[in-house]
């Protein structure tokens, strides 16, 4: 009996399919698992992030100032005594509660008198302060960029005083 070459092999047999969870659900569980375990990371990372301390009034007052005087030269001195009396203003509605923003100087001065919050020598740095930024900005002083490097050091002055007791 003469059996055939082509009868002798047999044909190759599909693959067989041997995992019992079908493919989606590993591709949906990989997605899950990996977005739980993103979630967990961001999480733990604002977890461990500080929160920053508020900065103080005097803080955000020398850090104003010190962008004022990296522009001093890009503004007119009318332009700049306007900011540096803004920041300087600001600073002391903040630190000591007084309405220096809703007053005239004159009106903030002849309160000042009986301030307990201001020595003497900050009493008149304030006063010398707050009557030139009146004679550049109302009486329109020919100021000069020294006139503005003068405002800006007596802002600096004042703000950075450690004679000056907070309230």
């Amino acid at each position: 009996m003469i059996v055939s070459f082509a009868e002798e092999f047999h044909d190759i047999a599909p693959a067989v399919d041997y995992s019992l969870i079908p493919p989606w659900v590993i591709f949906i569980g990989a997605f899950v698992g990996l977005t739980l375990a993103g979630l967990l990371g961001w999480w733990l990372a604002q977890k461990r992030k500080r929160a920053q301390p508020p900065k103080l009034p005097r803080q955000r007052a020398i850090e104003a100032l010190e962008r004022a005087g990296e522009e001093i030269e890009r503004m007119t001195p009318y332009q700049f005594s306007i900011c540096v009396s803004d920041i300087l203003r600001r600073y002391v509605t903040e630190q000591y509660a007084l309405p220096l923003t809703r007053q005239t100087s004159v009106e903030f001065l002849i309160a000042l008198r009986n301030s307990v919050a201001f020595s003497e020598d900050a009493k008149s740095l304030l006063a010398d302060f707050l009557d030139r930024c009146d004679l550049i900005k109302f009486a329109r002083y020919d100021a000069t960029p020294a006139d503005s490097q003068l405002l800006l050091e007596e802002a600096f002055r004042f703000v950075r005083g450690g004679e000056l007791a907070t309230v």
